[in-house]
This record gives C-alpha cells, sequence and structure tokens, in this order.
C-alpha cells in the first residue's frame, strides 16, 4: 500500500516576517552606517552576507540547531573577510533564543550553547578589531538574555498548555457528570413510571375483569368496580402529573400533587381489596426521612403489584415495623412457593431504592409463598 508523504509544512507570517525585516534592517545598516578601520566598507559581498544569516531564520522553528550553526559559523566568517559583524550576529542570538524556546532538553540546550561558544571563539580569533572587556561583556550579556528569554518563553508556553489540558480535563470531568446525574435522573424518572403507573394499570385491569365477569349477575358490583377503575386512574393522572413537574419545574401556578407517603398505603389496600383479592396491612409508627418514607412506601406499592401480576388468587399481608433504628418492611404473597422472577425492573428498582437510602432488600420464596422484605435505617432523631 503507498504511503502518501506528510505535506511539507509552509513558512508562516511567525516565520517570514522577523527573516525578511531584519534581513532588510542588515542592508540598510550596511549601506548607511559608517564603518572605521580596520573593517572593509559594504560591498556586494558584505551586504549579501548580513542578509543572508538573517534569512536562514526562516527555518529557524524546523531546524533550529541547524540555523543556529550555519548563523554562527557566518559570524567569524564574516570578521575574517574583514567586514564588522555589527547585523550579522542578530542572526546568531536569534537562533540560540528559539533553541532554548523550543525545548526543555539538556543535550539540546548543551549542543546550542557549545555551537554558540565555537562561533564567538572563531569570532574572537578572526576579528581584526580590537575586542576589549566591553566587547565579551556585551556577548555574554546576549549569551544571557537568549537562554534566559528563552527558557521563560518555553515555561509559558508549557504552562498555558497545562492550564488548556486542565481545563479541557475540567470540563470532560463536568460533561461526564453532567450525564451521569441525566441518567440517574432518568433512571428515577423511569422507576417513579414504572411502579406508580404500573401498579395502577394492574389494578384497573383486575377491576375492570371482574366487573365484566359479573356485570349481567351483579350490576352494582360492576359498577362499584368501574368507580374504583375511575378512582384509580384519577390517581394516576396525579402521579404523573407529579412526574410531569420534575421534567417542567416551571409550572408553579398549579398546585403540586403531595409526595406518596406510608399512610396511602391504607388506599391501596383498598384498592386491592376492591379488585377482589386480600389484602391484609399491618401498619406500625416508625420513623423515616421524606425520602426514606416515600422509597417505603414504592417498595411495597411495588411488591403488592407483582403479587397482584404473577398470581390471581392467596392472601397478600403487608407488615411494617420498627426495631432499634432499622424500618422493616415485608410484603408476602400467600401462595405456593414460586421461583424468583428473573428480568423486569420490579425488583431492580425496590433494589435500588434500597440501596439508595442506605437499606438492603430480600426477595425470594419463602414456605407458603413468596416475600419481599426492605430494611431501611431510621430517621436520625430515632437513632441512639
Amino acid at each position: 500500500m503507498a504511503v502518501t508523504p506528510a505535506p511539507a509544512r509552509r513558512f508562516t507570517t511567525a516565520d517570514v516576517g522577523p527573516a525578511v525585516g531584519l534581513a532588510l534592517v542588515s542592508i540598510l545598516a550596511g549601506l548607511f552606517m559608517p564603518v572605521s578601520p580596520p573593517y572593509r566598507p559594504a560591498d556586494a559581498l558584505g551586504l549579501a552576507l548580513g542578509a543572508l544569516a538573517p534569512l536562514a531564520l526562516l527555518w529557524r522553528r524546523r531546524a533550529p540547531l541547524t540555523v543556529l550553526a550555519v548563523a554562527g559559523a557566518l559570524v567569524p566568517l564574516t570578521a575574517a573577510l574583514g567586514y564588522a559583524v555589527t547585523t550579522v550576529q542578530w542572526a546568531a542570538w536569534i537562533a540560540l533564543y528559539t533553541c532554548f524556546a523550543g525545548s526543555g532538553h539538556w543535550r539540546r540546550r548543551a549542543v546550542a550553547a557549545a555551537l554558540t561558544s565555537l562561533s564567538v571563539g572563531g569570532f574572537a580569533l578572526a576579528d581584526g578589531g580590537a575586542i576589549g572587556t566591553l566587547d565579551y561583556f556585551g556577548i555574554a550579556m546576549c549569551f544571557l538574555i537568549a537562554t534566559v528569554a528563552g527558557d521563560a518563553a518555553r515555561s509559558r508556553r508549557a504552562a498555558a498548555e497545562a492550564e488548556r489540558l486542565r481545563a479541557a480535563a475540567v470540563a470532560r470531568e463536568q460533561a461526564d457528570a453532567a450525564e451521569r446525574i441525566l441518567a440517574r435522573e432518568r433512571h428515577r424518572l423511569a422507576g417513579e413510571l414504572h411502579d406508580a403507573l404500573g401498579h395502577a394499570v394492574n389494578v384497573m385491569v383486575m377491576q375492570a375483569g371482574v366487573g365484566r365477569r359479573v356485570f349481567a349477575d351483579n350490576p352494582e358490583f360492576a359498577a362499584e368496580a368501574l368507580g374504583h377503575i375511575e378512582n384509580v386512574g384519577r390517581d394516576a393522572l396525579g402521579e404523573l402529573d407529579r412526574l410531569l413537574r420534575v421534567l417542567h419545574p416551571d409550572r408553579d401556578g398549579e398546585p403540586a400533587t403531595p409526595e406518596p407517603a406510608l399512610t396511602d398505603l391504607a388506599d391501596l389496600a383498598n384498592r386491592v381489596r376492591a379488585a377482589g383479592r386480600e389484602l391484609v396491612l399491618n401498619p406500625a409508627a416508625v420513623s423515616l426521612s421524606p425520602s426514606g418514607e416515600r422509597a417505603l412506601f414504592r417498595i411495597a406499592q411495588e411488591a403488592v403489584t407483582n403479587a397482584l401480576r404473577h398470581t390471581v388468587t392467596g392472601r397478600i399481608t403487608v407488615d411494617i415495623g420498627q426495631t432499634a433504628d432499622t424500618v422493616v418492611l415485608e410484603v408476602v404473597n400467600e401462595t405456593p412457593p414460586l421461583p424468583a422472577p428473573t428480568g423486569g425492573r420490579g425488583l431492580v428498582n425496590m433494589r435500588e431504592r434500597a440501596r439508595l437510602e442506605g437499606g438492603l432488600l430480600e426477595a425470594g420464596p419463602v414456605d407458603g409463598g413468596f416475600r419481599v422484605r426492605a430494611a431501611l435505617p431510621a430517621a436520625a432523631a430515632v437513632r441512639p
């Protein structure tokens, strides 16, 4: 398979601007700057050398060490030909700055410093003028400024990149957290719909079936069943309205539907009895937080719904009590032993509700039927 070569990098404004600008300045300086002996006045060769060194900076970001070697070699060459290195040296200092700004690797920096030292040494040997202490001081200052400024530029760039990566990581974390919150909210709303509306629909189906069977022989009971269906349907609409308020919290002008509580178990028991199933409710005074009470009611409601869905006869017993700091709910469907149901959302929702409240849920066949047992921590006020 043929490999397509990567396109060559084009020169950018950051490459062309400094190189061309410095070359023009070098030519103008060579033409108009006075030169004192022993240096030669600028001629065509001198102007070419003055322009060649800055033009090498076009490649300074691609091959900084190569550019430094070329620019550094032009400095002693210019001095050996008798020209002043006034502008030629600028390209070498800029190339040294680029080497330190582009990499923090000590080997690359050591090579750059060595190339610069060779250039300075060659200049000192080739220059025909008198090089004094002040000249060496200026060279040392140029070296220090180029290396320190280059390292500072690299550090600032690294810090900016680290900040960009940190901001990107924070943004990803916030997006992931928002997705997790949205997924949990969707799961919670799906559980609420399943538990509340699923129970209502099951009871309505049972009552409709009972009313249909006795319609000819007992029209009064059939009419009563229709009334129960109407009440259950109205309650289901109330539950649906409450859930819609969660999705549309801006509906502030309408009266709010109250959250379900354990006191609503009596209405649940009456609906089940009206559908023709025996349900025994044994409530006791317990202490739960509002969210714990809502969770326990939903667990009881779903357990009763499962009993209605999976069996057509048998007594359903709902017991609620508190022992020390634990509130216990037991729902037993008194039928011949049944295998634990598989699939569906009922048991999953019940276990999740218990877990979110810091409790546990057990469900499975027992002697004489099927039992769902939930244990939730009591409210803090009753804890020792």
